[in-house]
């Protein structure tokens, strides 16, 4: 990875509109792009987050693609897989049992458990664990104290060894996770506590890239999972940097809309690693435009071209974003369903043309790489263009600028509102000199706005901030909007309830 004599391969993000239950095949898109890359002939490695046992096992099941355009062993890969997450889980966990052990012991760093910030995690969708009392049952047991648990993919430990560039700068970062406020209001870090040896040792095999395949071959680099409605929902840069020392071509993917996982992966992740992208793909259904349109999902199999005209303001927004915003070549794939006509595409093919972005079918669900050939011919031509990458805010604005500047240029709001708390929590971080650090919003999938309700593409909102933190070892500031939980919950009926396994241990279900 480290070799400077070989050349960085050519960068590119799959990303997609805003998700609906109808599905976009985001993923897919990228394995099948991948596969269609190698099938004209070029040298190139796929970079891809590992899934969480939450959604595998909640609404969305396994994440390694679909059909014919997937990563094996796939199994593996949706469950245990190498370990990483349990990994995370167990340093985050250390570090929440030092805090409390050290406050049990006599508090030596005079730590208000009123005001213990770090929280503790698990890898599965448990509303129950959302907050929570511990410490009870007497002196030996603790000091009683509010508590709650993240899901592991929002845990900071997460975006550090997403983050991280060595083992080094991974204790460094580790060091430096503020868990709480001490008694007199002064930041206590995790370096404080003398954690960030142990929790290292814990991640020293985790760090490292995970090497797998797609279903033809191409390499494919699975590291790291955190989500991008909660987290910055970007594959490790240990793998991305990897993989471009390996391949002259990278498709890597970002999580949810490019509202989210798109604007997180230019603005946190190219800004802290100095990446720079060639090429956007922006990938999206009929079926889920005529969603985004008003119908329903029993609706979806008969032409609307009236449903489909009021949904495509979802695609636009977020192709308009990618050119306009951030100033990168882009092409829209447009993921096609058995049902969709030749209006409907024909249709799109014109919108997106008005903004002088072509318009890609992608068959590679059904045909695998053959039909990610087109794609890949027009992603070959784009990294070929030259770019102006820009990011949407400056850096060194003021926490609430740089929130204002994504609610506004990215989201096509009015701008954010902030909470008597979120403003205090800003006043602070900004007198202990974080305020120059990049965002990283959460906020609901589902919609521009915070409102998980307003579909296509709405305007004349403003986003809520109700609460606003420091991820100091990860690098960025976390603002909490609307009524997103960094522990999501399982659904009425969860995917597990659909997966089996037989006596000669095949599972069944997971897909």
């Amino acid at each position: 990875m480290n070799d400077s004599s070989k050349k960085n391969g050519k960068l590119i993000l799959v990303t997609a509109i805003t998700p609906t239950p109808a599905g976009e095949g985001k993923t897919t898109t990228t394995i099948g792009l991948a596969d269609g890359l190698k099938r004209i002939g070029k040298k190139v490695v796929v970079a891809l987050r590992e899934p969480s046992l939450g959604p595998v096992f909640g609404v969305k099941g396994g994440a390694a693609g679909g059909g014919w355009a997937q990563v094996i062993p796939m199994e593996d890969i949706n469950l245990h897989f190498t370990g990483d997450f349990h990994a995370i889980g167990a340093a985050n966990n250390l570090l929440a049992a030092m805090l409390d052990n050290h406050i049990h012991q006599g508090n030596a760093l005079g730590i208000d458990p009123r005001r213990i910030t770090w929280r503790r995690c698990v890898d599965m969708n448990d509303r129950q664990l959302r907050s929570i009392v511990d410490g009870l049952n007497g002196k030996t047991n603790g000091v009683p104290r509010e508590d709650g648990y993240d899901i592991t993919v929002a845990s900071e430990i997460m975006a550090i060894l997403c983050l991280a560039t060595s083992i080094e700068d991974l204790k460094t970062r580790l060091a430096s996770i503020i868990v709480g406020y001490t008694y007199d209001n002064r930041p206590v870090t995790a370096g404080e506590l003398n954690a960030q040896g142990a929790m290292t040792a814990l991640l020293k095999d985790a760090i490292k890239p995970n090497l797998v395949q797609t279903l033809e071959g191409t390499p494919a680099l699975v590291h790291g999972g955190p989500f991008a409605n909660i987290a910055h929902g970007c594959n490790s840069v240990f793998a991305t940097k990897t993989a471009l020392k390996l391949g002259d071509y990278v498709v890597t993917e970002a999580g949810f809309g490019a509202d989210l996982g798109a604007e997180k992966f230019l603005d946190i992740k190219c800004r802290l690693a100095n990446l720079t992208p060639s090429a956007v793909v922006i990938v999206a259904t009929v079926r889920a435009l005529k969603m985004h349109g008003g119908l329903a999902k029993t609706q979806l199999a008969t032409e609307d071209l009236s449903a489909l005209e009021r949904g495509v303001p979802n695609l636009l927004r977020h192709v308009k974003n990618i050119k306009e915003v951030y100033k990168l070549p882009s092409v829209v794939a447009i993921n096609r369903f058995p049902t969709d006509t030749d209006k409907e595409i024909e249709f799109i093919i014109e919108q997106c043309k008005k903004l002088g972005v072509n318009v890609v079918l992608s068959t590679v669900w059904a045909d695998g790489g053959k039909g990610g050939e087109a794609l890949a011919e027009e992603v070959v031509n784009l990294c070929e263009q030259k770019g102006d990458f820009t990011f949407s805010y400056d850096v060194n604005d003021s926490i609430e600028q740089k929130i204002n500047d994504i609610a506004v240029k990215v989201y096509g709001g009015e701008g954010a509102v902030f909470t008597a708390e979120a403003q205090k929590q800003i006043a602070t971080l900004t007198s202990l000199g974080y305020d120059k650090l990049p965002v990283c919003i959460a906020k609901t999938q589902y919609s521009f706005s915070d409102d998980q309700t307003k579909l296509g593409a709405p305007e004349g909102f403003k986003i809520t901030v109700r609460s606003v933190k420091v991820s100091a070892g990860a690098g960025f500031i976390v603002a909490l909007t609307g009524t997103i939980m960094t522990m999501p919950g399982l659904p009425k009926v969860p995917a597990a309830e659909k997966i089996d396994v037989d006596n000669d241990g095949k599972i069944t279900g997971l897909f």
